[in-house]
């Protein structure tokens, strides 16, 4: 037992072996049971405290023990909260039962240093033990968030290329189609202008193969051999409406392509997005509306683009129901940003109005954002 120089011990030394013993001997379960083991130890040095013994590091060492062993096996609100509880415990228990004399920074600054300081350690101790596994999680994470990545950019081209093919197949069959019909209307009275749609039908079939293998040719798998690579076809735009309101002629709709305000560029995926949904609806006009003209209008505003297909009268075209060609146009616009409206026109007929974003908008989004960091 330890006292202050010069002075007898006022207990007898019996009851702090004892209670020694017993918090030594419930060490044993502090990996099992390390909260029960911490109230044990903290049980018998508060007792050791009342009796009246000097409170120095040798009284509090079980409870230090337990306090390590539950800042290493539980999170750190509970370590904290058992050892502030012991800290205050032992120190109240001190200033009310403490041996007289005994020096007041002895009995407030050593519970505190002797008890915060285990369980910082074994909180340091339970973080580096469990940083391997925070790695590990963080990668599995990682790799988990890159499949589920790849697997949404594949969905999303399967889905893209099962767009262009609807549009590739429906616009040269439904054309196709048409002309087979009037060559053969024209054959018995009309020989040559047969002739001539009999070339414009040739012209179909072959535009058609040509974006079909171009299409197709993306499915080809990575450990394919490609074998010899055709020249490359260029990827349509607004800037090929023309040609496209031409390849119409020879089905029977004349198609009228006007531009209001001033032509900006949009991105290469707005552009193409806007050539395949007036490819779309234009052929919608030709499938399901008994008129013989169509008129295509591109509006420039500020920071979009509006594209308006609209026709004289007729049905309106497949695709509101149960079709996937509305439903194809919606997905393309949604895809470069921008949004789809179809509907009847009060004075007849069917619109299709598509709007997307210009380029010149994300330039000035991405100067904002550089001139404004967060």
């Amino acid at each position: 037992m330890i006292t202050f120089p010069g002075r007898e011990p006022a207990v007898p030394w019996w009851p702090g072996v004892l209670l020694a013993a017993v918090a030594c001997a419930a060490l044993v379960q502090r990996r099992t049971h390390p909260r029960r083991t911490v109230l044990l130890t903290l049980g018998c040095a508060v007792a050791a405290s009342a009796l009246g013994y000097l409170l120095t590091v040798l009284l509090p060492a079980p409870l230090m023990l337990a306090l390590y062993a539950l800042a290493a096996a539980t999170d750190r609100r509970t370590a904290n909260t058992f050892a502030l509880v012991a800290v205050a415990l032992l120190i109240g228990t001190g200033l009310l039962a403490g041996p007289p004399g005994e020096p007041l920074v002895l009995k407030l600054l050593g519970p505190a240093a002797w008890l915060l300081l285990p369980t910082s350690l074994g909180t340091v101790n339970r973080l580096r033990a469990a940083y391997p596994d925070a790695v590990q999680a963080r990668a599995d994470h990682a790799e988990r968030t890159r499949e589920e990545e790849a697997r949404r950019r594949v969905a999303e081209e399967r889905m893209r290329i099962a767009r262009d093919l609807h549009d590739v197949v429906a616009h040269h069959l439904v054309l196709a189609n048409l002309q087979a019909g009037a060559v053969a209307r024209q054959l018995p009275g009309r020989p040559e202008e047969a002739a001539r749609l009999t070339a414009e039908l040739a012209g179909t079939t072959a535009s058609a193969l040509r974006e079909l293998k171009a299409t197709v040719g993306l499915l080809r798998e990575a450990g394919a051999d490609p074998g010899p690579r055709p020249a490359a076809t260029p990827t349509p735009g607004l800037a090929h409406l023309p040609q496209l309101a031409a390849s119409f002629r020879g089905a029977g709709l004349e198609v009228t392509v006007s531009t209001e305000g001033d032509p900006r560029p949009l991105t290469a995926g707005a552009d193409l997005t806007a050539y395949r949904i007036v490819q779309e609806a234009l052929t919608n006009v030709t499938k399901h509306a008994a008129v013989g003209t169509a008129d295509v209008r591109l509006v420039y505003a500020d920071d979009r683009l509006a594209v308006m297909v609209t026709d004289g009268g007729g049905k309106p075209p497949a695709g509101g129901g149960g079709g996937y060609g509305i439903v194809g146009m919606r997905e393309r616009a949604r895809s470069a940003g921008g949004r789809v409206r179809t509907g009847h026109r009060p004075g007849g007929g069917f619109e299709v109005v598509t709007e997307l974003p210009l380029r010149e908008r994300r330039a000035k989004e991405g100067e904002t954002n550089e001139s404004h960091p967060v």
